[in-house]
């Protein structure tokens, strides 16, 4: 029966139908020692009175979980700043770990990000600068800040910098930092450039972007020096481009095949190997060129598999171009469009759900706006793939007959899926409340009355 009250439990933490005396109930669980339920601290809108629970929690596992909700609002995790323990000020310093790629994270205000950045222990001033979600402006007001680690992040806003900052940082009495910023100054330095090419560690990333000397040029190409780097630089001279166009490395001839510069005719001329899983998130002048509707229609135009590929990452593609890419047979970019495209087809997301299957699948099917709905119980609800029968418990036009079937299904996913539509009859709810595999689908089915949540919370030992 643990068992069993752990994952009802689970269930009934993130029903959307909770009310607020369970969810208070439930939030005040750990207060001799457990952690409440993770699904608790990550639900949306929670109610003034359960955060105000969360932050004063004994447990610091709780003022983690909430430190860490993609969910929450930006104002009430910075409370979380002067917390007294300092794993959960990192955790609330780095944010949420995000596993949804549409799933957008607001930054916590620049204040709160200015206390964590001062804060006395190092563990939080470093969880900070790995956060992946900190605002434009507080990157690049750390420019003049007292910690050299701070003015090496800063440098990645190069250009919002003021020329004063950007001189600043170039004069840096930190190695790093200045070493940083000459990476980002020698795109129009080339004797800055050059002297990057002359320590190991700058080497690689001068040549991918650096203004190039043609001497320069012509002594690494000789000396074969990070040469797939090289093949991207966007200043090396023409003939160059051509010998390397030939190299023996794959590398360097896929690198070139890239070079935004070629037309078509030339960069297909190109003897390149694209990798099968290869997702095109490296083609620089595509991700940085987003906000340029030519440069967005020349990768989703192009016959190079990549450069389609990186084009379908892009969620704002004009409705032609997304026609056009759904029409290409390339199973990376069915997967791309459906995981980043609001607006992917229908087609293409049963193409990348039959495919693949398995979490991917669920996941896309539940959460892509454009994923479909009606029609699936006829088409689906006999399919012999256990997969595609769980497609036909989204139909708004399921029967609680249907559903209650479904919820006997030999593939426990689609039993779960079932037991968790409020159409399923109260008497196989209740039932499937019994059932290990189904008890967590159960307790968060919003049908679920409330005298049974809590008697879950009963069951499960959770103090009135």
């Amino acid at each position: 029966m643990v068992a069993f009250h752990a994952s009802a439990l689970d269930g009934v933490a993130r029903n959307p139908a909770l009310p607020t005396p369970l969810l208070l109930r439930l939030l005040a669980s750990g207060a001799d020692g457990d952690r409440p339920p993770r699904d608790v601290l990550h639900r949306p809108g929670l109610p003034g009175p359960a955060v105000e629970l969360i932050l004063a929690h004994p447990h610091p596992g709780a003022r983690i979980g909430f430190a860490t909700s993609a969910r929450a609002e930006p104002a009430q995790r910075a409370r979380l700043a002067d917390d007294p323990s300092p794993k959960v000020r990192a955790a609330l310093a780095h944010g949420p770990e995000v596993y949804e790629p549409r799933t957008k994270v607001a930054p916590l205000p620049d204040a709160a990000c200015a206390r964590l950045l001062d804060d006395p222990d190092p563990s939080v001033r470093e969880a900070l600068l790995e956060s992946p979600h900190l605002a434009p402006s507080f990157v690049a007001s750390m420019a003049t800040h007292h910690r050299g680690a701070a003015r090496r992040e800063a440098v990645r806003a190069w250009p919002a910098l003021s020329a004063g900052e950007r001189s600043a940082l170039l004069a840096d009495p930190d190695p790093e930092v200045r070493r940083a910023a000459e990476l980002q100054e020698c795109r129009r330095d080339a004797r800055m450039t050059a002297a990057l090419l002359r320590d190991p560690k700058s080497a690689a990333g001068a040549l991918r972007r650096g203004l190039l000397d043609r001497a320069v040029a012509e002594r690494c190409v000789a000396e074969r020096t990070h040469l797939a780097a090289l093949a991207e630089n966007p200043s090396l001279p023409a003939d160059l481009v051509e010998r390397l166009a030939v190299d023996p490395d794959e590398a360097v001839r896929l690198a070139v095949s890239l070079r935004p510069e070629l037309d078509e005719t030339r960069r297909m001329a190109v003897d390149f190997t694209a990798g099968d899983l290869d997702r095109g998130n490296g083609v620089w002048w595509v991700r940085d060129g987003l906000a340029d509707p030519e440069v967005v229609r020349r990768a989703a135009t192009s016959a190079h598999p990549l450069l389609r590929r990186a084009a379908a990452r892009i969620p704002h593609l004009p409705s032609d171009l997304l026609r056009l890419l759904a029409r290409v047979e390339d199973p990376v970019v069915d997967n791309l469009l459906g995981i980043h495209h609001p607006d992917a087809p229908e087609e293409v997301l049963m193409r990348v759900f039959a495919r693949l299957g398995g979490t991917f699948s669920a996941w896309m099917a539940e959460t892509h706006p454009r994923f479909p709905r009606e029609g699936l119980a006829t088409r689906y609800a006999n399919h012999p793939d256990g997969n595609h029968r769980r497609l036909a418990v989204r139909d708004p036009a399921a029967t609680p007959e249907l559903i209650e079937r479904l919820s006997h299904d030999p593939v426990v996913r689609t039993r779960q899926a079932a037991t968790l539509d409020p159409r399923l009859p109260l008497h196989r709810l209740r039932e499937a409340l019994l059932v290990p595999e189904l008890a967590s689908s159960a307790g968060a089915n919003p049908a679920l009355p409330e005298d049974e949540m809590a008697a879950v919370l009963d069951r499960a030992g959770v103090p009135a």
